[in-house]
């Protein structure tokens, strides 16, 4: 076996991983876990009632 020839397998075996991550990722039985995983950021905010021009030290930045 030649460079080439090991070089061409490389190729397709990291090609082939490619795919595969893929169609894991674009499958439709995972698409709950990340949507779940998209919303992550926005958990450990409170809602508020109105909006404020207020700072955490409750000063106007005006």
């Amino acid at each position: 076996m030649d460079i080439g020839t090991l070089r061409g397998l490389g190729t397709a075996l990291i090609f082939i991983a490619f795919i595969g991550l893929v169609f894991w990722a674009y499958n439709s039985k995972r698409k709950s876990s990340f949507d779940e995983a998209a919303h992550l950021p926005f958990a450990d905010e409170e809602p508020s009632s109105q909006e404020s021009n207020t700072d955490k030290s409750g000063s106007n930045n005006q």
